[in-house]
């Protein structure tokens, strides 16, 4: 059984369990491959079982943010923006073909999944049973952004349940004439997923420890996923969930002690890194149930807010979203951003900003020093230009040099 949880509830316990020695990992053919969870695994899986009426959002820890890929095929919305064509550098990948430029690459070869795991961390498991408003209470109440699904009836796991999910059901509900938002809190998780999926179930994507972290960053960018379980192929426990954030966070650490690729001395204007074209952002005027719209259309895990000069002075993001299943406020998604904003019981990562003339070094340590998840490329009159996230600094970093481009994956 995955030792999960200690007590009951009620007491409020949770007992943080340090992670099993693992034995060195075997030698890794070249080009492996994540594999996807497709027969019952071998481990059991806790319950949570009752949750308090109201829970207030934890402070601190190393959460990760829920981060889509763009969907740059997509017509923008009426609400977004678009900045321009102009691409901010000219013929970028020749920076990233030097043979220093490999040093990343490298690096996250010649550790495994396991070396990035902390030694001791939470985990939470739901089963597909768990009601779904008990389920997003018990992520804010944890402070955690995911977690993996177990299903009893085929004593496996069976994908993940993430913040995009809670928006899915806000954004499909809210509105709906003949659903009332209050009646699918009661719905099960297993209920959500037959409705939404309607049968197009997809085998779950995890990966060994003993995988490599390249082997990581890959899935991770292949399937646009940013929650990676890593499952212990003897047990099938499930012993971390590996984000883009984790990686960086590893990487930024001990690769401090390697010789640094002539590449970070270039600005992200010569580099190209990011995303510079039809930036999706929302106005400060605007509703939430709005964002929400930018969110499910375009996929975006965060939207730049802006005033009515076209100025950045904010950043809504989807964890800001899970926030109101704690504050009971989903109700009402016709409030503005700005008010929003200003409602939130904590301060979250905020907006951090960053210019065109910086170089890719500043920028990967400002992004792992204020442990946020992207910046937002601004002029000098801080009207956005683009946004610079953890992926595609890890595809820049670890995927470019391999010869792995993102639009071909």
């Amino acid at each position: 059984m995955l030792p999960l949880w200690s007590g009951e509830w009620g007491g409020g316990v949770y007992e943080e369990q340090p992670l099993p020695q693992h034995p060195p990992a075997p030698p890794r053919q070249e080009g492996a491959e994540t594999r996807q969870l497709s027969s019952p695994a071998r481990a059991g899986a806790g319950l949570l079982a009752g949750f308090p009426e109201a829970l207030s959002p934890k402070e601190g820890g190393e959460e990760e943010e829920e981060e889509e890929e763009e969907d740059r095929q997509r017509s923008p919305r009426p609400v977004t923006f678009t900045l321009g064509n102009e691409v901010l550098g000219l013929s970028p990948e020749t920076e990233f073909q030097s043979p220093d430029a490999e040093v990343y690459m490298h690096f996250m070869r010649s550790h495994c999944c396991y070396d990035a795991i902390p030694t001791s961390c939470k985990l939470v498991v739901f089963d597909t049973s768990l009601e779904i408003k008990k389920a997003f209470v018990a992520l804010v109440a944890n402070g955690v952004r995911a977690a993996p699904l177990w299903d009893s009836k085929t004593q496996s796991f069976v994908g993940m349940l993430t913040i995009t999910d809670f928006i899915n059901i806000l954004h499909r509900y809210y509105r709906s004439p003949l659903v009332q938002i209050y009646e699918v809190e009661e719905h099960k998780i297993e209920t959500w997923r037959e409705v939404y999926l309607q049968g197009s179930f997809k085998p779950l994507v995890y990966i060994s420890p003993s995988n490599s972290l390249f082997d990581a960053v890959y899935s991770l960018i292949k399937h646009k996923i940013h929650r990676l379980p890593v499952i212990e192929p003897i047990s099938g426990n499930v012993l971390h969930i590996l984000t883009h954030k984790r990686i960086l966070k590893f990487l930024h650490i001990f690769g401090s002690t390697i010789p640094k690729p002539h590449f970070l001395k270039k600005t992200v204007q010569e580099l190209c890194v990011g995303t510079f074209r039809d930036v999706a952002v929302v106005p400060e005027s605007a509703p939430i149930y709005t964002a929400l719209e930018i969110f499910v259309d375009r996929r975006v895990s965060a939207l730049p807010v802006v005033n009515d000069a076209g100025q950045v002075v904010g950043l809504y993001s989807r964890f800001d979203v899970i926030h109101l299943a704690a504050q009971k406020t989903y109700n009402n998604l016709d409030i503005s951003v700005r008010e929003a904003l200003r409602q939130r019981t904590v301060c979250l990562e905020g907006v951090l900003t960053c210019y065109p003339h910086e170089t890719m070094e500043d920028i990967i340590d400002r992004i792992a020093k204020e442990q946020v998840h992207r910046l937002v490329l601004v002029d000098e009159n801080q009207y956005p230009r683009g946004i610079i996230s953890l992926s595609d600094i890890l595809q820049a970093l670890v995927l470019t040099p391999a010869g792995i481009d993102r639009s071909s994956l």
